[in-house]
């Protein structure tokens, strides 16, 4: 029973640590448009393009929100060399509703691991499991294989990003659309692949400050429970 106990708390973490990791791809990519103007700038996006950062910060936004389901049409007006124009090409079109469906599909990852996370603490619960052992030993275990795995999975992108740039877009793409043409497609030109770089940098950094959080909140919960456990028998 006790190794049940344990494999539930584990497998909660885990789940846990899943739902963290799609929120910070979530609040990376949607909690701050500033950001997305600071790197046009650092890049120099706009000469590329031939657009002001104004209306490139529109288009940016509506392609957001179209990215995140709220709403479903992409083709957006805008300035491009002084004349209007769509912004998007129709190869970009049809990418991006592949690039839809797979944010989507994260948030629909992220409420399953919520669910098994709260199936699990159900679990513990049948099981009459003792909480405050449990979990905070759990989630230290769990967040310690999390953080390995992902650390040896960022090494490993980090010693040839370019290789496992196309690795990652022939996994979870099952065409070449994603292959866009710099000379007609704007999308390619205000996201170069140095922009990929400082965003999953970004990524990395806000879901390690969640792994440190638990981390540290575990440890303190553990520390806390064993002082008070020796000084009741005291």
């Amino acid at each position: 029973m006790k190794g049940l106990r344990y494999f539930l708390g584990i497998l909660c973490s885990l789940a846990v640590l899943v739902a963290l990791l799609i929120t910070s791809v979530e609040l990376a990519a949607y909690g701050d448009f500033d950001y997305y103007a600071k790197e046009y700038t650092k890049y120099d996006v706009m000469s590329d393009v031939d657009m002001e950062l104004d209306d490139l910060m529109v288009v940016t936004e509506h392609m957001m929100a179209y990215l995140r389901g709220d709403q479903d049409e992409l083709q957006i007006e805008t300035i491009v060399g002084g004349e209007p124009r769509g912004f998007f090409s129709d190869r970009e079109i049809a990418h991006m509703w592949d690039v839809r469906n797979l944010f989507l599909g994260g948030l629909a990852v992220r409420t399953t691991a919520l669910c098994i996370a709260g199936a699990c603490l159900i679990g513990l619960l049948l099981t009459k499991a003792d909480f405050k052992k449990v979990l905070p030993a759990s989630f230290q275990w769990g967040t310690g294989l999390f953080f390995v795995i992902l650390a040896a999975l960022a090494g490993i992108i980090a010693s040839d990003f370019d290789k496992y740039f196309v690795v990652f877009h022939h996994i979870f793409f099952t065409n070449d659309l994603w292959l866009l043409d710099p000379r007609v497609d704007l999308l390619i030109n205000i996201v170069p692949q140095p922009f990929f770089m400082d965003m999953a940098a970004r990524i990395g950094l806000i879901f390690a400050a969640f792994i440190v959080a638990l981390l540290v909140i575990s440890t303190g919960l553990r520390i806390y429970f064993k002082k008070k456990e020796r000084t009741s028998h005291v």
